[in-house]
């Protein structure tokens, strides 16, 4: 299936093609004619040699996969090596300096102090988030003979709260008034890991409905319910559980051909999970870093009409300055390649969603002061 949507700052296509994800056997995704001067020009530079080690973000790792090879296929002395150990795993590597990027599906968050640690890890510099691909994050779920579930974020917050614990519930019912809805017991899974896409739900579950956490990587303890380690794990526990929920990028649900439920917006509207849908929710976004620090701003209670509201931004996070010599010219050789237009077209067949307009141009410009 293949989608489209137009933004007047961002345009986002998403082809749901995921088809062997970015193994080492694939040819690259999108390549053809009118872009090989741009992959020419971007991160193609047959004097680099030497590796490179990042770490971060599962929900990211189908596209790092997918780049890093178009990439080492045109530096014949490069490698990277990216560890999906999860956004916070991966800012804490960062922050630590054993990395030289980490990819985060939330930014470096000031309340945590995570943007002054990285700025000392920097040390001639600030860090600074490069945002590279939009996520779509679906709510997956497995009850047969239930297609097209209905959810709101108050009944959301219900279910991963452990409030509501059966299929057959009032407050499932009245999102589903046509439905037969089984009384199977609601097995309601999370991420066990430090995750930025738990930090981006439980963000649209705190503006949206009364869920009493404040948003984080860490899944609230208080908050119960069953833990699986990774993106991946997510889709496999959904998958073999039958009463199973829980959230995850489109990427994998529909690598693992999962139900997904409609989400009502803040218009009240339930509104099906399509590259389309989610970009209108884009639209609205704005950037609340400086410079280029370009931290994003999401409005999950968005109300535009056709808009999915639960999304992600997947982060590039790395020092503007201060990288150590050896690994400044090829992570910028690598994040010039990613934000280039035969990078971000390699997106279309991996689920996710490419940059594009005036928010791709300030990325460029990012990566490009990187020194």
């Amino acid at each position: 299936m293949k989608y489209a949507g137009r933004l007047a700052a961002v345009a986002v296509v998403g082809a749901l093609s995921l088809a062997a994800c970015g193994t080492d056997n694939n040819t690259p995704g999108g390549a053809n004619a009118s872009n090989t001067a741009s992959a020419t020009a971007a991160g193609n530079d047959s004097g680099l040699s030497g590796s490179i080690n990042a770490a971060g973000s599962s929900a990211q790792a189908n596209a790092i996969d997918q780049w890093k090879q178009t990439w080492q296929s045109q530096n014949s002395g490069v490698s990277l090596n990216y560890q999906p150990s999860g956004s916070g795993a991966g800012v804490q590597a960062f922050i630590q300096g054993t990395v030289a990027f980490a990819g985060s599906d939330s930014a470096l968050k000031d309340d945590k102090g995570e943007p002054a640690a990285a700025d000392a890890r920097c040390k001639t510099g600030k860090a600074i988030n490069i945002p590279m691909v939009t996520g779509p994050v679906a709510v997956v779920y497995n009850l047969p003979g239930v297609d097209g579930l209905q959810l709101s974020p108050k009944t959301l917050t219900g279910i991963f709260n452990s409030q509501i614990t059966k299929w057959d519930d009032a407050a499932i019912k009245a999102d589903n008034p046509s439905a037969k809805l089984p009384s199977t017991p609601i097995q309601a899974f999370h991420r066990a890991d430090e995750s930025g896409t738990s930090d981006n739900f439980t963000k649209f579950l705190k503006e949206t409905a009364e869920w009493p956490y404040e948003p984080a990587k860490a899944w609230p303890a208080e908050a119960k319910g069953q833990g699986a380690k990774g993106s991946d794990g997510i889709a496999s526990s959904i998958k073999d559980t039958e009463g199973a929920i829980s959230y995850v990028e489109l990427s994998y649900a529909e690598n693992s051909q999962l139900q997904k439920a409609k989400v009502a917006n803040g218009a009240g509207e339930f509104v099906e999970l399509t590259p389309e849908s989610a970009a209108k929710t884009v639209e609205t976004a704005e950037i609340k870093g400086t410079g280029n620090d370009l931290k994003l701003g999401i409005d999950y209670a968005t109300k535009t009409p056709g808009a999915y509201p639960i999304v992600l931004v997947t982060y590039e996070i790395t020092c503007e300055k201060g990288l150590p010599a050896d690994q400044v010219k090829l992570v910028k050789s690598f994040l010039t390649y990613t934000a280039s237009d035969a990078g971000q077209s390699e997106l279309k067949t991996l689920g996710y969603a490419p940059l594009s307009g005036a928010l791709l141009t300030k990325v460029r410009a990012a990566v490009d002061a990187i020194s």
